[in-house]
C-alpha cells in the first residue's frame, strides 16, 4: 500500500454541495434559497432580531418608569392595634392584664406570627387602640405609634441609628450649639476673672 492509496473511511466525508449549476445537479436554478423574497437575493444578511420592519418586540413592551432608591429599607410592618390583641390574648406568652410592661421585640412578634422574619427591620405603625404596658424594641417607629406605646405607659427603643442630618437645618442647629458653646465659655472666663 502507498501513500496515494490511502482514502478516508466511506461514508466519514461528503462532498461540499455545489449550488447553482443546473437543474441536473440537484441544487440549480434557485440553489435552495426559495423563490423571491430578502433572503433569496445576494448579500442578504438580516440580524436575528429583526422583524421586517414592524415595530420591535423591544419598543412594544411598556417599560418600568421611575427608579428604585439604593439603600431602601424594606421594612415588616406591624400595628400597636393587632400588638395590643395578641398581648391580651396571651400570645406573647405573658397576661397582660397583670400589669406588668411587656417586652416586644423581633423575635417575640416573629414567635407570635405577626411578622415572617425575626432577622429584617421592623416598623411599627399606630394603626389601632393600645391599652397595654410595652417596651417595645424595633428598627423604627411612626409617630403616632410612639405616641400611642408611651400614652399607655409603655417604652420605646430604636434599634436603628439616627441619620446623620444634613442641609440648612443641620447647619443651623450646628451654629446654634456653636454659639451656645461660645457663651459659656465667655461665662466661665467672666466668672474666673472675678
Amino acid at each position: 500500500m502507498k501513500l496515494h492509496d490511502l482514502r478516508p473511511a466511506p461514508g466519514s466525508t461528503k462532498p461540499r454541495t455545489r449550488v447553482g449549476r443546473g437543474i441536473a445537479a440537484g441544487k440549480g436554478k434557485t440553489a435552495g434559497r426559495g423563490t423571491k423574497g430578502q433572503k433569496s437575493r445576494a448579500g442578504a444578511s438580516i440580524p436575528a432580531w429583526f422583524e421586517g420592519g414592524q415595530t420591535p418586540v423591544h419598543v412594544r413592551v411598556p417599560k418600568l418608569r421611575g427608579f428604585k432608591r439604593r439603600g431602601r429599607i424594606e421594612y415588616q410592618v406591624v400595628n400597636v392595634g393587632r400588638i395590643s390583641e395578641y398581648a391580651a390574648a396571651g400570645r406573647f406568652g405573658a397576661d397582660a392584664a397583670a400589669g406588668e410592661t411587656l417586652t416586644v421585640n423581633a423575635e417575640v412578634l416573629a414567635a407570635a406570627g405577626l411578622i415572617s422574619h425575626a432577622d429584617r427591620p421592623v416598623k411599627v405603625l399606630g394603626s389601632g387602640d393600645l391599652d397595654v404596658k410595652l417596651f417595645v424594641a424595633a428598627d423604627a417607629f411612626t409617630a403616632s405609634a410612639r405616641s400611642k406605646i408611651e400614652a399607655a405607659g409603655g417604652f420605646v427603643q430604636s434599634l436603628a441609628p439616627e441619620p446623620a442630618r444634613s442641609g440648612p437645618a443641620a447647619d443651623a442647629t450646628t451654629e446654634a450649639s456653636a454659639d451656645e458653646t461660645g457663651a459659656s465659655e465667655a461665662t466661665d472666663a467672666e466668672k474666673a476673672a472675678e
